[in-house]
């Protein structure tokens, strides 16, 4: 990789850093190109990325971001799991450290916050923003159907009498 691939890669990384809401610090040791794909698939589908970048150059990367003390985390072969749903990333990469013992979490970081294993495990508990977004949507919904159910039921009350007064009528006839 020449000085200007480098520059161009510190680069994106930086764009990166500043736009995600959570970055969380991997490490992969000894994975398979397979396993890395699923996690990548996985990933990309849930919103959020993985990339595996040389140390030094995500180092570089976060400077001038609020990710700046993630460069401590980042010693030996890591990947960096990004997405601006600050859950998406940190529950990609929870469900995968389970099912796969190749892949571990370091920490991570919600911008100027640091988040350990435990804080990282944490977040991946959390709904993401999508769920969170259509609690809020039954929220609002809710009152209006429940409106709809009462205005409703007294007139299905009165057919259900006129029915009965009907069905009476047809077995007196």
């Amino acid at each position: 990789m020449d000085r200007a691939e480098k520059s161009e890669l510190v680069a994106e990384l930086n764009r990166t850093f500043s736009e995600v809401g959570v970055v969380v610090v991997t490490r992969n040791l000894g994975m398979t190109v397979a396993q890395s794909t699923a996690l990548r698939i996985k990933m990309r589908e849930a919103g959020a990325s993985y990339k595996v970048s040389k140390n030094k150059l995500a180092k570089i990367a976060l400077g001038g971001t609020d990710y700046l003390s993630l460069g401590d985390m980042l010693t030996g072969p890591v990947g960096l799991a990004t997405s601006v749903d600050p859950v998406a990333a940190a529950k990609i990469a929870v469900e995968f450290a389970k099912t796969n013992d190749k892949f571990e979490i370091v920490g991570g970081a919600m911008g100027a916050t640091v988040l350990d294993i435990e804080g990282v495990k944490a977040l991946a508990t959390m709904p993401s923003l999508d769920e969170l977004r259509a609690k809020i949507v039954g929220l609002l919904v809710a009152p209006a159907t429940k409106l709809a159910t009462i205005t409703q039921a007294p007139a299905a009350q009165l057919a259900r009498v006129l029915q009965a007064f009907a069905d009476k009528d047809k077995v007196d006839a």
